[in-house]
């Protein structure tokens, strides 16, 4: 298993070392698990004035799999856009191909206290978001800045999506939904957008092809509401890149925190890209506060989705779930009068528990 670890920015160094002490306990054999390490966002431009460098490029494409961290900070939001930390994340997914997010937003019965919503609502959520990842907004063409007619600044950016990049999405909802509970819920903003009209025509056309599944179709604004509403309504959402940002973010608050949700972004080839979907959060780099189960939980579904080791994804999640039965708390998880533990301590107790 040839394995880029690419700590990233803030506390990526942090939470990373503990997800690299979990691989080096779950090999079953010295050299089972090949680690290279890299550089990608704020460090990458700290060393080579570029977030996503031909260096780690080089390294990226000759991986299996990548371990990233988390990018970007305060320090670089006065560089030129196109340098910034974010670009070497969109940079390394659009190089990659890695075009299908996968994001579990799954509550374990521990932490129903930690969710923003009452534990009636939230019990036994087990969510599966399927966000696009290199098409929409994010990449469309035009898009920039300009003086318009009337002398002012403005700026511009074009959704778009061809019928190929709705279709492969959709294959991979369709095929998540066969394995989970058969059911897909297809989020997009057709009353509005020509693209989300093409979106749900194309979602709509495939599910021909998978007639076991109950597919429906919902504007994004309500999808918003209803996760916070009856969030246990969903199984597996699949969505454009903007939308998928956006909701699954939200649903990581139904969850208990954002230091929990793991992510995978994958190829046609399944070969993928494992992050947690928290950001950086400068503000406790350093201190030893840092959740790392997201990030190990990240480790999970590299096991399960591109090297198809079910039984070492089992470990690791029974391992985290073993953790947080016995009571073990970072400080986005705690609640009132829990004792809270750092990083470290965190990454201490999943290794003991493996």
């Amino acid at each position: 298993m040839k394995i880029l670890v690419l700590p990233g920015d803030g506390i990526g160094s942090e939470i990373v070392s503990q997800a690299v002490r979990v691989l080096e306990k779950i090999q079953s054999s010295p050299g089972e698990i090949e680690l290279s390490h890299g550089v990608l966002g704020g460090a990458a431009y700290d060393q080579y004035g570029h977030p996503y460098p031909p260096e780690t490029q080089k390294q990226a494409r000759a991986a299996d799999a990548i371990l990233l961290g988390c990018v970007g900070g305060p320090k670089y939001d006065t560089l030129p856009r196109n340098v910034r930390p974010e670009q070497g994340l969109l940079g390394i997914r659009k190089d990659l191909s890695l075009f299908a997010n996968l994001r579990p937003a799954m509550l374990y019965p521990e932490l129903a206290a930690s969710s923003s919503l009452k534990p009636e609502i939230v019990a036994g959520l087990d969510i599966m978001i399927i966000r696009e990842l290199t098409g929409d907004i994010y990449f469309g063409q035009p898009r920039g800045r300009r003086t318009n007619a009337n002398g002012e600044d403005e700026g511009f950016d074009t959704m778009h999506y061809a019928k190929s990049e709705v279709e492969r999405i959709a294959r991979v909802g369709f095929e998540t939904a066969m394995k989970r509970n058969k059911k897909l819920c297809s989020v997009d903003k057709a009353n509005v957008l020509d693209t989300s009209i093409l979106w749900r025509e194309v979602v709509t056309e495939m599910h021909k092809q998978y007639p076991e599944v109950e597919l429906s179709h919902m504007y994004v604004d309500n999808a918003a509401m209803q996760l916070v509403r009856a969030p246990k309504q969903f199984d597996v959402i699949v969505t454009g890149n903007i939308f998928g940002d956006i909701l699954s973010d939200e649903a990581s608050m139904l969850a208990g925190s954002i230091g929990m949700l793991p992510s995978a972004s994958l190829d046609a080839n399944k070969k993928g890209l494992y992050e947690p979907i928290h950001g950086s959060a400068p503000d406790i780099a350093g201190q030893n506060k840092a959740n790392p189960i997201a990030t190990i939980l990240s480790l999970a579904m590299m096991m399960r989705y591109t090297f198809n080791r079910t039984d070492l994804a089992n470990r690791i999640e029974t391992a985290v779930r073993k953790v947080l039965a016995d009571g073990k708390r970072t400080g986005d998880i705690a609640q009132k009068g829990e004792t809270v533990i750092g990083t470290r301590e965190m990454g201490d107790a999943i290794v003991a528990a493996l």
